[in-house]
């Protein structure tokens, strides 16, 4: 345990947090997506949601601005004109959290081979379907640093 740090954020999750450099992304995915064949790296969150572990890594974790988007989503039927209250969900934690981020929504197209190339794959036990995440990671600058 770490004061400061969510008991969530396992020791593998927080290396892997901080193992990632700029440009790299992490997939959180859904406990229906198939994780173990398509990870590169796979750390088990098992017994947890996506949105649980996106509101302990998005405090901690910096994203990208260098215009290419940082935060994605999958899209309900793949179809990024289609959304669930899932999704809703997202948009609205990553906005309560990241403002001035926007939640891109991707086809499943332009998702899988994306979380196939992530840094990481977490596996969850979330039960929505087409929720499915991947974050990218930014730069910490000197005054971020303490």
């Amino acid at each position: 345990m770490l004061i400061g740090i969510p008991p969530i954020l396992g020791p593998d999750l927080l290396y892997t947090l901080r193992a990632m450099g700029h440009g790299d992304e992490i997939a959180i995915v859904d406990g229906n997506y198939p994780a173990q064949e398509h990870a590169r790296r796979l750390v088990r969150a098992d017994g947890h949601g996506v949105m649980a572990l996106l509101r302990a890594i998005l405090p901690l974790f910096p994203l990208d601005e260098d215009g290419v988007g940082a935060i994605f989503r999958a899209s309900l039927n793949n179809d990024p004109a289609q959304t669930s209250s899932f999704h809703h969900e997202v948009e609205a934690l990553c906005g309560a959290i990241k403002p001035g981020f926007a939640v891109i929504a991707l086809s499943g197209e332009a998702l899988y081979p994306r979380i196939r190339a992530a840094h990481t794959i977490v596996a969850t036990s979330e039960s929505a379907l087409y929720a499915n995440i991947i974050l990218r990671k930014g730069v910490v600058s000197v005054q971020g640093m303490g």
